[in-house]
């Protein structure tokens, strides 16, 4: 097995502090701070230097890392050149995937769904999570999970940090965004709606704020405004809810469902045609992400394909968006 200690490394130079990395690895800081210096010890060179307050890597640290990269790419691979050794019906181990909610609902229950209905085929055990509460590319980062579906945001800081780790993505849709308003807004009857006009509105801060939020706010810099957020919730049923009773309006996924309940149904979904001066509809990319290696695995490679699969079906079934 690779060095539990190189683990924790990898997890400071991804979080930036030992508190940080800790916290991510479900260690104390102190238990972190000593494997690295146990693991600096062992090799004979300085990893960190005092920097402030801080701790900053060494360049020999930035060696180690990029060697430990290479190391577990290979060691996803020997994981599963071993499977067929492994005891047991001869099935893959259960693959662990996290997703945010809606892409959860539209993408990855059809394609887990359909895997488990392959005839002639091993079946592929998968355990599906949420994890609104959690970095979900940091969770597979550390091996929490074999595969996160996310929404990338450009620039975002663990998106950099993924690509730099070896993290692989695999696009699966690229999804419009709708509007969600109250029933009796000025805009509920409007077949479509540039989203220059909602400078003035106040808006839910809808979804999760690690990448739904910044859509909003990149959809509203690019319109040439700054959103005006009054009220915020994760569960889309809730933020429906919030918009039916007037407290603002929102970005809605084209695969959420549509709002329902008492006060979810006195929204409206409204189509957007434009955002800005290049007139292009605000939308979000679905990718999945995988560990540099582990796309070469039987089952994760046809859990991939499903999704993707999945995703495409879903593009099928979306209409076009209205003309700017």
């Amino acid at each position: 097995m690779i060095d539990h200690r190189v683990r924790a490394l990898r997890a400071l130079a991804r979080e930036g502090t030992v508190t940080a990395a800790a916290e991510a690895l479900h260690l104390t800081p102190s238990t972190v701070s000593v494997q690295l210096r146990q693991l600096a010890a062992e090799l004979g060179v300085r990893l960190l230097e005092q920097d402030g307050r801080r701790v900053r890597l060494t360049p020999a640290a930035r060696v180690l890392l990029e060697h430990a990269e290479v190391m577990y790419g290979e060691w996803e691979r020997l994981q599963q050149d071993l499977e067929r050794f492994r005891p047991g019906d001869g099935g893959p181990r259960r693959l662990r995937v996290t997703a945010v909610a809606s892409a959860l609902a539209a993408v990855v229950a059809p394609a887990v769904r359909a895997l488990s209905l392959e005839n002639g085929r091993a079946a592929v055990a998968v355990e599906v999570t949420e994890d609104p509460e959690e970095d979900r590319l940091r969770l597979l980062a550390a091996g929490t999970v074999d595969a996160a579906v996310v929404i990338p945001v450009a620039g975002e800081p663990a998106l950099r940090e993924a690509e730099r780790l070896g993290i692989r993505q695999f696009p699966l849709l690229t999804e419009p965004m709708d509007l969600l308003v109250p029933a009796g807004h000025r805009l509920a009857r409007r077949s479509a709606v540039a989203f220059r006009e909602l400078a003035d509105e106040s808006w839910i801060r809808a979804g999760d704020p690690r990448d739904q939020h910044q859509l909003l706010l990149a959809a509203a810099e690019a319109a040439g405004f700054r959103p005006r957020v009054a009220h915020g919730a994760v569960d889309w049923h809730a933020v429906a809810g919030l918009v039916g009773q007037g407290f603002g309006v929102c970005l809605y996924p084209r695969t959420a469902p549509d709002p329902s309940g008492p006060a979810a149904a006195a929204a409206r979904r409204v189509r957007l045609s434009g955002g800005g001066a290049a007139g292009a509809v605000p939308s979000r990319r679905i990718v999945a992400a995988v560990r540099e290696g582990a796309d070469e695995s039987p089952g994760v490679a046809r859990l991939l394909l499903a999704l993707q699969d999945a995703g495409r079906r879903v593009a099928e079934r979306q209409t076009p968006d209205p003309a700017p």
